[in-house]
């Protein structure tokens, strides 16, 4: 699983303001990866937008089977299989993005973010929104990174795991101890505390050992069979980023930040380079985030199912603020726009 679920991490106390004023400079989209699907999430988006019905519509002619029967209706076993998976949260992503510009548009208040970035496979959909490609497209391409991903697995089988509450250098040691019994490396650098690790079997299981062994908080294998952001996926890689050079990129409107460097994206080849190198590089979600604050940005708006990646946020920027859309208390059903004044919404 590329993302954390909802239960893996509370959120911290929030912080109490003003209710402030959106401007074009002061907000950042995010999108999730895999991880974060659920069956249902679609009637979600679709009762806050009747109209996002056009993109499962849409995903259903691109792909050739029904998707939003599948996610309607799953079952979960299925939907959560990578190859159903990651279009699936592409989609439902894309659905909450175009509710967002709907309801903004509207009242008025152009979509305008000063940045945007994705948590692994969200990078995909950050593109999109950034202009940089086409839905279908971009729908073909994530198919394709989630068919790749499947046979890498059937060829060499791994995992990962999510540790919680080590420090870095006590976790590297044990990464270090654990990896003489094969492969096994850092995958996601998620926020303070919050690790997540993939490679093979046998050292995944050692070092999950050795974490409940120091005192870890919580240690949590993935459902999940692929070891993501590994040299596992090396083989894998070789074959997406063929898909990725076939594809006609754009220079994106808006920057698009990196998972793999913290850096910012101003041309389709930086964002050809980036997928590229993606399924072998970790996700640097720290400096990812870091870098959105430092460039200005004191609002997370989080376009896709869940609320992952806002509580990630709030760990590792104290004092920004999130909007998680589809959060049922106080995502985009409940209000048009994030309301600050009873602080970070949970």
């Amino acid at each position: 699983m590329e993302t954390l679920t909802q239960a893996e991490e509370a959120a911290d106390e929030p912080p109490s303001g003003e209710h402030p004023a959106l401007t074009d400079d002061d907000y950042a989209l995010l999108f999730p990866g895999q991880g974060s699907q659920t069956v249902g999430m679609a009637s979600k988006v679709l009762s806050v937008y009747p109209g996002a019905e056009q993109w499962f519509t849409r995903a259903n002619e691109v792909l050739d089977y029904d998707l939003f029967q599948l996610i309607e209706h799953g079952p979960s076993e299925r939907l959560n299989e990578t190859t159903h998976s990651q279009p699936a949260i592409f989609v439902a992503s894309v659905a909450w993005l175009e509710a967002l510009r709907t309801k903004w548009e509207r009242a008025g208040r152009p979509l305008a973010p000063a940045l945007v970035s994705g948590h692994s496979m969200g990078q995909i959909t950050a593109m999109l929104s950034a202009r940089a490609v086409d839905f279908d497209e971009a729908l073909q391409l994530v198919r394709q990174r989630a068919e790749i991903m499947h046979a890498a697995d059937n060829l060499r089988p791994g995992g990962m795991a999510s540790i919680i509450g080590l420090r870095d250098r006590v976790l590297k040691r044990l990464v270090g101890e654990a990896s003489d019994e094969g492969t096994l490396v850092v995958a996601n650098d998620n926020c303070p505390g919050q690790t997540v690790v993939s490679g093979d079997e046998a050292p995944l299981r050692k070092v999950m050992r050795l974490a409940d062994e120091q005192g870890a908080r919580r240690v949590v294998r993935l459902p999940i069979s692929i070891a993501s952001h590994s040299p596992l996926m090396a083989g894998a890689q070789a074959h997406f980023s063929e898909a990725v050079h076939a594809v006609h990129w754009r220079d994106p409107v808006v920057p698009v930040v990196s998972n793999i460097s913290g850096s910012l994206m101003h041309t389709g080849e930086q964002l050809g380079h980036e997928l590229s190198e993606a399924l072998t590089a970790p996700v640097q979600w720290q400096k990812a985030v870091k870098t959105m604050a430092a460039q200005g940005s004191t609002l997370f708006v989080e376009a896709g199912p869940g609320d992952v990646l806002s509580k990630l946020v709030r760990r590792i920027s104290r004092t920004s603020w999130t909007f998680p859309l589809s959060d049922d208390d106080h995502g985009l059903s409940k209000r048009d726009y994030p309301d600050k004044s009873d602080g970070i919404p949970k």
